[in-house]
C-alpha cells in the first residue's frame, strides 16, 4: 500500500468503518509511514473533542409533562390574579414551549443533516474498496434481466435496475454490500473508463430530490422514490453524474 491509496482509506479506518483484510494493511502502512502515522494521530484526536461533545439537544425526561402543567397552572392563577399579570404568565410560558418546540426541530434537522453525512462517507468508502479490491461485481452482466433476479433470496427487497446503454451508461452487473447497517445492493454502471456505484436500500423517508455531496474528488448524489433510497458515486463529472441521476430517478 503507498501513501495515495493510504489517504483515501484513512478515514475509514480512523472511524472504524474498513474489513479486516484494509485495517490490516493500514495498520501495517502507518506503522512504516511516519507520515500517515500522523495524520491518522491528528484524526483520532479530532474524534476524540468532537466525540465527547455532542452538538444535539435532548429534552430530559418529563419536560413535556412539566410544561403542560405549568400551562394548566397559568389558566387557574388567571382565575385569581389580575388579567394583566395572567397574560404575562401564559405569555412566558407559551414562548418558553415555541423556544423548546424550535430547539428540537433545529436538533433534528441538524442530525438528520450529520446522518446524511456519514453515510456519504460510507458511501465513498464502499465505492474506494471496490475500485482498490478489484471486487466490484458478484455477477457480471450487462442484461437486467440477469443482475435484478440474482439479488432474489439474498436481499429482503427487489432493487430496481435499468439499462442506460443507449444512452453512454452501460451496467457491469451488481454486488451485495453493507451500508448504514444493513445488507444493500450496489448496481455498478460505467461511462467511458469512469465507474459509477449506485447503492439502493429501502427506507421509511419520503420522496426527497436529488442532493450532492463531494467527497475526497468524488462526487455523490443522493435521492429516495417510493420508500427507497439512492447513492450514487464517481469520479465522472458533475454535469454527467445528474444526468445519469435524473434518468435513474425517473425510472419506474
Amino acid at each position: 500500500m503507498n501513501c495515495r491509496e493510504a489517504q483515501e482509506l484513512i478515514h475509514g479506518f480512523a472511524d472504524h468503518e474498513l474489513d479486516l483484510f484494509w485495517n490490516l494493511e493500514m495498520e501495517r502502512h502507518i506503522l512504516d509511514c511516519p507520515s500517515c502515522s500522523g495524520t491518522h494521530e491528528r484524526l483520532r484526536a479530532m474524534h476524540a473533542v468532537v466525540g465527547g461533545n455532542s452538538l444535539y439537544f435532548h429534552p430530559p425526561a418529563g419536560l413535556e409533562d412539566r410544561l403542560r402543567a405549568n400551562l394548566r397552572k397559568g389558566r387557574r392563577v388567571d382565575k385569581v390574579w389580575t388579567n394583566a399579570h395572567s397574560w404575562r404568565v401564559t405569555g412566558m410560558a407559551a414562548t418558553l414551549a415555541l423556544c423548546i418546540v424550535g430547539t428540537w426541530q433545529v436538533a433534528g434537522t441538524r442530525q438528520g443533516s450529520s446522518r446524511a453525512e456519514t453515510i456519504g462517507q460510507e458511501v465513498v468508502a464502499s465505492h474506494v474498496r471496490s475500485l482498490m479490491a478489484s471486487h466490484l461485481t458478484d455477477v457480471f452482466s450487462s442484461d437486467r434481466h440477469t443482475v435484478k433476479p440474482w439479488f432474489n433470496g439474498r436481499l429482503d427487497f427487489s432493487p430496481v435496475v435499468a439499462d442506460f446503454a443507449d444512452r453512454g451508461f452501460v451496467l457491469d452487473g451488481g454486488r451485495l454490500d453493507y451500508l448504514d447497517n444493513r445488507a444493500v445492493a450496489a448496481l455498478v454502471y460505467h461511462r467511458s473508463q469512469h465507474v459509477i456505484n449506485l447503492f439502493t436500500w429501502p427506507t421509511m423517508r419520503p420522496n426527497r430530490d436529488i442532493r450532492t455531496f463531494d467527497r475526497q474528488g468524488y462526487h455523490v448524489f443522493n435521492w429516495t422514490k417510493y420508500h427507497v433510497a439512492y447513492w450514487a458515486v464517481s469520479d465522472l463529472n458533475p454535469e454527467e453524474m445528474r444526468n445519469f441521476a435524473e434518468m435513474m430517478r425517473k425510472t419506474e
